[in-house]
């Protein structure tokens, strides 16, 4: 169960758990709660609050963490199952009571979200580190290496291949890319890993700066000195991309690589370099294309957005269903005690107690079977929206193609245009020559 979130974007090398301290407890809700970037969201669990929703209850964890010194006084976690399995809500339960107890925060108040994005399914947990008896944050020491051995129990226990990340304790996944890069991806209307997946075949097929250039400008990347992360690419519209970080190798490889970035131009040179050479008729061209792309995956997302809906109201209806059903059980359960004399008798017989006994052991299976409904309608919605989106992937993955092609007529004609600068310099530099020099009376 990997990180996502971001949200469940992450691809198959999943379920790798990763977790951090942190503050910001309205943010996060916001975050978790957040329907707009996600087919649904259901808050499935709030353990040890008093409020019932989730930005009232971490709204608590923020108040009690001021009597202590403690500024990360929450801990966030992310599990995010392979793409190809259908796990169920009770395996998120028990994945989250071993973390808990392998991390020492076992009866901690916590909270369990569940997100549904793209055709898969992928929960949060938020636990409160302070601990309410000693009124101290809760050690979190190695947390780091003891979620990656959980994960790596997680994939043996279920049977599922390790990924070379969880199977070396090593070889990251260069396309797991971070919250900033995804954010400053989202920017440019382009999918994250469709960037990062340009910068790590320039690098894995050059071997030197000029064929690391080049490889990028096959792609639509320029590369140039950076005023602190050394080198640096950027892209036709002039955002920059730090090389180390969106090749997904460490600085000193490209150094060992590359070598110094001294002589290459600087990011203001480069960007007044694109500026120039790129004619407003290629701009226009690439708006058009961009608009195209949009225009043809608006009809699918259309089609994404009514789906999400209906199975928001089938799910509603269920929820409400299941509420005035347990009710109406919880109601029933409770009848069966006798009062009065009756009552009385039955405390001194014991058979009040078996009645107890019997309504916990009913109460549990209620619960157990409303869970497996919702795992049932949860898991058809996912296939239901996994059909819907292999014609949307199909179609991203031609738009994808097509913007490679775009990038490669793009930089064939800045080629053009700086040939015939070069030529035009040298054209009248000789023409100076042969002039020779000037004669003053």
């Amino acid at each position: 169960m990997d990180a996502g979130d971001i949200d469940g974007s992450l691809g198959d090398q999943a379920m790798i758990l990763v977790g951090s301290q942190r503050s910001g407890a309205i943010a996060l809700a916001n975050h978790l709660m957040n329907e707009r970037d996600n087919d649904h969201v259901t808050l499935v669990e709030l353990r040890g609050f008093i409020a019932d929703d989730l930005h009232g209850a971490l709204k608590e964890a923020h108040a009690i963490s001021k009597a202590t010194k403690c500024t990360q006084y929450l801990f966030s976690l992310s599990l995010n199952p392979p793409a190809d399995q259908d796990v169920p809500e009770q395996a998120f339960h028990d994945a989250a009571d071993g973390i808990e107890n392998k991390l020492g925060l076992e009866s901690q108040p916590r909270a369990i979200v569940f997100h549904e994005k793209e055709g898969r399914r992928h929960a949060h947990v938020v636990w409160s580190r302070i601990n309410v008896e000693t009124m101290t944050a809760i050690n979190l020491p190695h947390y780091k290496t003891k979620l990656r051995d959980m994960a790596r129990g997680l994939f043996l226990d279920y049977g599922w291949n390790l990924p070379d990340g969880l199977a070396t304790y090593g070889n990251k996944n260069p396309l797991n890319f971070t919250l900033s890069e995804w954010q400053q991806a989202k920017r440019q209307k382009l999918d994250p890993r469709e960037i990062k997946q340009a910068f790590l075949k320039a690098w894995e097929n050059s071997d030197s700066l000029s064929g690391y250039r080049n490889a990028l400008e096959e792609r639509g990347y320029f590369l140039a000195r950076g005023d602190r992360r050394g080198f640096v690419a950027l892209d036709f519209d002039g955002n920059t991309y730090a090389v180390a970080k969106w090749s997904g190798v460490k600085a000193k490889d490209v150094k060992t690589k590359l070598g110094s970035p001294d002589n290459l131009p600087s990011v203001d040179t480069v960007k007044q370099s694109i500026r120039t050479r790129l004619s407003h008729h290629l701009r226009d061209f690439i708006a058009e294309t961009k608009q195209r792309h949009v225009s043809e995956l608006r009809p699918m997302l259309q089609d994404r957005d009514n789906l999400v809906q209906s199975q928001r109201i089938e799910r509603q209806r269920m929820k409400d269903g299941q509420a005035e059903r347990w009710l109406r059980e919880a109601k029933e359960r409770q009848e069966r005690f006798n009062t009065g004399l009756r009552g009385v008798v039955d405390r001194l017989t014991g058979k009040r107690r078996d009645i107890g006994t019997q309504n916990i052991q009913e109460a549990l299976a209620c619960h157990r079977r409303d869970q497996s409904q919702r795992d049932r309608m949860a898991l058809a919605h996912i296939k239901e929206r996994q059909i819907m989106m292999r014609d949307m992937n199909a179609l991203k993955a031609q738009q994808q193609r097509e913007r490679r092609a775009l990038a490669q007529d793009i930089r064939n004609h800045l080629r053009l245009v700086q040939g015939f600068q070069k030529r035009l310099e040298s054209t009248c530099q000789k023409r100076t020559r042969d002039r020779g020099p000037s004669l003053t009376p």
